[in-house]
């Protein structure tokens, strides 16, 4: 038996939380950008987060609401995606606050900064992968803004590298889950895809 959920009767803020219960878990992409004279420069973690396109590279977050990154990202056009941890866990947290546009999360949270290479926001020393993208597009729909971003850049922690590329067991990813509870990477498991075969005469 199942418990029907309607969106239209429920509405949107108990549907959101509905929704954010069921699509789960979800990466976080923590992003840094800075106010268009430069002064303040904004971190805030955004868990609808995901890549758009490998060729070129793009990825995509997601504003629900007009926050301060996607105000920073329209008059700006940057912005640098940096990779979510479990061992930073609670500066993220603190960075989810709704602070005034003119309030810097770096300084509020003490969160050591680091130059980028190719956009002005910088990036957060301490997160073990960054992307900095120059805005490809934003999208309205609904109460959201989606932002797509172009990646010119990436950087990783050397030790955080396996074969080549970074290992998800040494990144220690965190994810966001339902309400106000977070995930981390868990028990990983390894299988190999099927290749299709054409059907032998």
């Amino acid at each position: 038996m199942r418990i029907d959920f309607d969106p239209e009767a429920m509405g949107g803020a108990a549907f959101y939380r509905f929704l954010t219960s069921v699509v789960i878990p979800r990466p976080i992409a923590w992003i840094s950008t800075v106010t268009p004279d430069g002064s303040t420069e904004n971190l805030a973690p955004h868990s609808f987060f995901s890549i758009a396109s490998t060729d070129p590279p793009v990825v995509q977050f997601t504003s629900i609401g007009r926050k301060d990154s996607l105000r920073n990202v329209e008059d700006t056009g940057e912005f640098v995606v940096n990779f979510s941890t479990e061992p930073l866990l609670q500066l993220i947290n603190a960075t989810a606050t709704d602070f005034p546009r003119s309030v810097s999360e770096f300084d509020y949270a003490g969160i050591e900064r680091e130059p980028s290479l190719h956009v002005r926001p910088p990036r957060v020393a301490a997160s073990p992968v960054v992307l900095e993208c120059r805005s490809h597009t934003t999208l309205r729909m609904g109460n959201a803004t989606l932002v797509f971003g172009r990646v010119l850049h990436a950087a990783v922690h050397e030790d955080r590298i396996v074969d080549g590329r970074p290992g998800s067991e040494r990144l220690l990813p965190l994810t966001k889950l339902g309400g106000d509870e977070w995930g981390t990477l868990g028990k990983v498991l390894h299988l190999n895809r099927i290749p299709y075969e054409e059907p032998r005469p």
